[in-house]
């Protein structure tokens, strides 16, 4: 095929992006796609649809969050290690410096409820950017019948019965195989990459049949990524063992950390209740009702929800230093270091693998079950974040939160006929929660 594309977008102009993604990624792994989604394929037309997915299904195989390796892999494809470093580092800085302020906060003055008021409001309108997510990448990702059966059935499987999404995935791909291996028109359906959706591909920088120069893999390049890997993650632990007489602790802090970075495969989900039980009964960093405060502060932060592991270290090195911000920030700083460092080996050291995987006729069907399978993983995530803010005490109609199903609606509206801005109507959303906050302290008083 006829390599036909449209011109190499400015790094400025990606890294303006890549800055205002971090502030604005709220609505975990669904909001984050969406939202890349919506600019990278929809407006700028960066990236094409089929690229899109194809790297987002590969992210989803890898350890880590799968929103910051795809915004990784995406900014390599633009422009080299420069771009993949920029994108994944602003994609975390912002929730980094909002969760350490948030801790800091949480520590010296306790809950203040007019914060806790602003997010609240918030939820509803996460619970938009989640539904237009899942029709977005329904509408891209369902291709046939078998794809809607196995979006129906993970949708099943993880709802009713709690089935884990590393298991989900796993039982996707051996599914996909067993197809391939014995009907293959059957995986394959009428792939839309066919047809229309290839002279589609032609209005995209990174389409179907670009080739970027560079993205070949060599062992040579591969030594020399681990080498800086290996020298990055030892510098740290250096420094603490010359110069901290609390060796011990950082140590045990990085090494957890570390490896539980290696263990998040399927989303943040699959790792956090190993974190929270690990950190909670074995090394006594904070309490079960500290660690429910959190998710709390997690959830109100943008980025992925596995920057929760700040708060864990923060709250480690806090207790641990008997109530010192400095070596609770320092602690929760580590963390997160530690947390996605292994995030920008995966890419790098396997970006060429997935490039070269991509036009695989065989490799493409499976992760295309894996695609329909997370559509009916961001269905289960849309009933069970919007239970919660539409029935916060429970599915009954005497727990309806009225207020919040209209903003949910009014939400809707503003995304889809109005097209707000995604920025603009997070901060609507805080405005109108500060709003009723105060409107609810006079009525009390």
């Amino acid at each position: 095929m006829e390599e036909t594309r449209l011109g190499k977008p400015g790094f400025k102009e990606a890294l303006k992006f890549w800055f205002k993604l971090g502030w604005i990624s709220f609505g975990g792994t669904a909001g984050h796609i969406a939202i890349m989604h919506d600019f990278l394929v929809g407006q700028k037309k960066w990236v094409s649809n089929s690229r899109f997915f194809h790297a987002l299904s590969i992210c989803m195989l890898l350890p880590g969050p799968e929103a910051q390796q795809l915004a990784i892999y995406i900014g390599w494809q633009l422009h080299g290690k420069k771009g993949g470093l920029a994108a994944g580092i602003l994609f975390v800085v912002p929730s980094v410096l909002i969760l350490l302020v948030l801790s800091i906060v949480y520590v010296s003055y306790g809950n203040l409820p007019w914060i806790y008021a602003m997010f609240n409001a918030l939820k509803p309108a996460v619970i938009a950017i989640i539904i237009i997510a899942l029709y977005k990448v329904g509408q891209k990702s369902l291709n046939g019948l078998l794809h809607y059966l196995v979006a129906g059935l993970a949708f099943v499987c993880i709802f009713f019965f709690n089935v884990s999404m590393l298991a989900i995935i796993g039982g996707s791909i051996t599914l996909a195989i067993i197809v391939q291996y014995l009907k293959p028109d059957l995986l394959h359906g009428k792939n839309k990459i066919e047809g229309q959706a290839l002279q589609e591909e032609a209005g995209y920088y990174i389409n179907a049949s670009s080739v970027e120069p560079g993205r070949s893999f060599k062992i040579k390049t591969l030594i020399r990524q681990l080498s800086v890997f290996l020298l990055l993650w030892f510098i740290p632990i250096a420094i603490f063992y010359c110069l901290s007489a609390e060796y011990v602790f950082w140590k045990e802090l990085t090494l957890f950390f570390t490896q539980s970075a290696f263990m998040t495969i399927g989303g943040s989900y699959t790792v956090l209740p190993y974190v929270a039980q690990f950190a909670v009964t074995k090394l006594a960093w904070l309490s079960k009702m500290q660690m429910v405060d959190g998710f709390a502060l997690a959830e109100t932060t943008p980025g992925p929800l596995i920057i929760v592991v700040g708060f864990v270290g923060f709250m480690a090195g806090f207790n641990h230093f008997h109530g010192s911000l400095l070596m609770g920030s320092i602690a929760l700083l580590i963390t997160v270091f530690y947390t996605f460092l292994p995030c920008f080996l995966f890419i790098f050291v396997g970006g060429p693998m997935i490039e070269k995987s991509h036009g695989n006729e065989t490799i493409g069907g499976v992760l295309k079950l894996v695609t329909a399978a997370v559509v009916g993983v961001i269905l289960n995530l849309t009933l069970f974040l919007g239970k919660d803010v539409i029935f916060p005490g429970g599915v009954n109609l005497q727990h309806l939160d009225l207020i919040a199903l209209v903003w949910v609606a009014v939400s809707l509206f503003l995304l889809l006929k109005l097209e707000l801005n995604v920025v603009y109507l997070i901060l609507l959303s805080l405005l109108f929660g500060l709003i009723r906050y105060y409107i609810r302290e006079v009525y009390i008083s």
